[in-house]
C-alpha cells in the first residue's frame, strides 16, 4: 500500500456508493471499495447491502466480528481506496520489537513502573533482540507455516543458527564453550536459565502451538542424552549438525502400548553374535519431529534392561506423519525400525540404564513446558482483554458485564502466578552449586553441571513437577474461560 496513493473523502462522498455494484465502506478512518469483493464474503453478499453498511462507517460492526489483523492481510488491504478526511486510524496492530500496551499482556519485569531481583540489564538487552528476531524472522514463518502444514522453512533454521539458538535452547553449559551467542550480546559465562526463559516465552508469543514444536523442540528433549551421555566420538559426530539445524534429532521414547511406563515398551535391541552391534526392531509413536529427523534417541528393551541408543535414520528405519490435533508443522510421527543395525558406541549411558538417561533431562524438560505455558496463557489473555474492549453485547462493550471482567481477573491471577512461581525456581536453578566466580571457569564446567543437577533434582524436581502441573490446570481454566468470552459474545 506504501507505493499506492489514496485519496481523501468526506463520509457523504462515501455515502454515494450505497448499491449492489457500487459498495464503498468505512472501518477505522479508512475507506474500502468491496464492490467486487462482496461475493467473496464468508457471509454472503447480503452483509454489504445492509443499510447500515454500504457506503457508511462499518468500523463497529466490523470489529465486533472481526480480529484487527484480518483486515491487515494483503488481500484485503488493497482493498483500500482512500482515507476520511479528518479522521485518523485508532486500530494498530503490534508494532515490530516492542512491548505490548496492553495491561497484564508482558510479565511484570518488563512493565513499565515494576521492578524484579532477577533479571539485568542484560537480560533486557538479550529479550529486545530475540522479541526483535521474533517478530521478523519468525512469526511470519510461523503463520505460513501453520497454514500450509509444512516444517518450519529452511531459511529460518539458518537465520537462527546463525545467532546460536539451538544451542542456547539446550540452557547453560560446556556446549557453549566458544560460540557467538545473539551476535555477541551474551557471552557463554554470562549466559544462564533465565536467557533461555526468555527465549522459549519469545517464541511462544507467535501463538502457532504447532509450529513451536516443529521449531527444532525435538532437539531440545532429544540431545540432551547424547550431550549427557554420548562418548566423544559419538558427540563430535553428531552435536555440530544438529546445533547448526542441518540434521534434527527428535526423543523417540512413547509407544503405541507404553509411555512413562518403559518398563511396558516392545522396542527391542539385541546385539550380533559379535556383540559389535544393536539389531533394533519395533515402533514408536507420538514422535514430535519424527518426520525430518536425522537422528533419534531411542528407548529400548535389552537383555540388561532399559537402554537408550542414538539411531542414525538410514536403511530399516521408516517415519509415517501422524494427524494430530495441531498442526503438521510439528512434524509428528509413527517410527518403524526394522531389523535396524547400530554399532554398539551409539549406546547412550551403560547398558540398562536408560532410565536414569531419560529422567536425566526430566527436570530441565519439564522446566521448559512451564515456560512455554506461561507465555501462552499470557498471549490468550492479551487476545481476550482486545477482544472485550471491541466487541459490544446489549448493546455495551463486552467488559462492561461482570461476568466476564470476573473472568479476565481469574485469568490473570493464574497468569501472573503461574510466572512469578517459574521465576523463582529459575533462580534456584541459577544459584544451586554454580556460583559466578565458579561458573566463569569453563574447564571445570562439567563437574559444576553434574554437581548443580544433583542438588537441582533433590530440591527441585518436586517443585518443577507441581508447577507443571499448576501451570497446566490454569490453562485448561485459561483456555475454557477464553472460548466462553469469545463465544458467548
Amino acid at each position: 500500500m506504501a507505493s499506492k496513493e489514496l485519496k481523501t473523502y468526506t463520509h457523504d462522498e462515501v455515502a454515494k456508493h450505497n448499491k449492489a455494484g457500487d459498495i464503498w465502506i468505512i472501518i477505522d478512518g479508512k475507506v474500502y471499495d468491496v464492490s467486487r469483493f462482496k461475493d467473496l464474503h464468508p457471509g454472503g453478499a447480503s452483509v454489504f447491502l445492509d443499510e447500515d453498511i454500504s457506503g457508511q462507517d462499518a468500523t463497529e460492526a466490523f470489529y465486533g466480528l472481526h480480529r484487527h489483523e484480518v483486515i491487515t492481510k494483503p488481500q484485503y488491504a488493497r482493498l483500500q481506496v482512500g482515507v476520511v478526511e479528518g479522521e485518523k486510524s485508532v486500530m494498530h496492530s503490534r508494532i515490530v520489537g516492542e512491548l505490548s500496551k496492553v495491561p497484564y499482556a508482558e510479565p511484570t519485569w518488563l512493565s513499565d513502573g515494576y521492578f524484579s531481583p532477577y533479571y539485568t540489564e542484560n537480560h533486557r538487552k538479550f529479550q529486545k533482540a530475540v522479541r526483535k528476531f521474533v517478530d521478523e524472522i519468525i512469526t511470519p514463518d510461523a503463520i505460513a507455516r501453520e497454514a500450509d502444514g509444512k516444517p518450519p522453512s529452511k531459511s529460518v533454521i539458518e537465520a537462527m543458527e546463525k545467532m546460536n539458538f539451538h544451542a542456547m535452547r539446550m540452557g547453560p553449559g560446556k556446549h557453549l564453550k566458544g560460540l557467538k551467542l545473539m551476535d555477541g550480546l551474551v557471552t557463554p559465562e554470562q549466559f544462564d536459565y533465565f536467557h533461555e526463559l526468555i527465549i522459549t516465552q519469545e517464541f511462544a508469543r507467535s501463538g502457532q502451538r504447532g509450529y513451536g514444536d516443529g521449531l527444532m523442540s525435538g532437539s531440545v528433549i532429544g540431545l540432551p542424552p547424547v550431550l549427557n551421555f554420548g562418548s566423544a566420538e559419538i558427540k563430535t559426530k553428531v552435536v555440530p549438525d544438529v546445533l547448526s539445524g542441518r540434521k534434527p534429532i527428535c526423543l523417540a521414547i512413547s509407544e503405541a502400548f507404553a509411555g512413562s511406563d518403559v518398563s511396558g515398551l516392545r522396542t527391542s535391541a539385541v546385539k550380533t553374535e559379535d556383540g559389535k552391534h544393536w539389531i533394533i526392531n519395533g515402533t514408536k509413536k507420538w514422535i514430535t519431529n519424527g518426520t525430518f529427523a536425522h537422528y533419534f534417541t531411542v528407548g529400548c528393551r535389552t537383555e540388561g534392561g532399559f537402554t537408550v541408543i542414538l539411531v542414525e535414520r538410514g536403511e530399516g528405519v521408516e517415519t509415517k506423519a501422524i494427524k494430530t490435533s495441531y498442526s503438521p508443522s510439528a512434524g509428528t510421527a509413527f517410527v518403524t525400525f526394522d531389523n535396524v543395525k547400530v554399532p554398539v558406541e551409539n549406546t547412550l549411558g551403560p547398558e540398562g540404564s536408560g532410565i536414569f538417561v531419560m529422567l536425566s533431562n526430566f527436570n530441565h524438560e519439564r522446566w521448559v513446558m512451564c515456560c512455554s505455558s506461561a507465555r501462552s496463557q499470557r498471549l490468550i489473555a492479551e487476545e481476550c482483554l482486545l477482544w472485550v474492549n471491541q466487541r459490544k453485547a446489549f448493546g455495551k462493550p463486552l467488559h462492561s458485564q461482570a461476568v466476564i471482567r470476573s473472568k479476565l481477573a481469574a485469568m490473570i491471577e493464574r497468569i501472573e502466578s503461574t510466572q512469578n512461581w517459574l521465576e523463582n525456581i529459575t533462580y534456584q536453578m541459577n544459584n544451586m552449586v554454580i556460583t559466578p566466580f565458579f561458573r566463569s571457569l569453563l574447564s571445570q564446567l562439567t563437574w559444576l553441571s553434574h554437581q548443580s543437577y544433583k542438588q537441582q533434582a533433590s530440591k527441585l524436581a518436586g517443585p518443577i513437577g507441581l508447577l507443571k502441573m499448576h501451570a497446566t490446570r490454569t490453562a485448561q481454566e485459561t483456555a475454557a474461560d477464553a472460548v466462553q468470552e469469545w463465544v458467548n459474545s
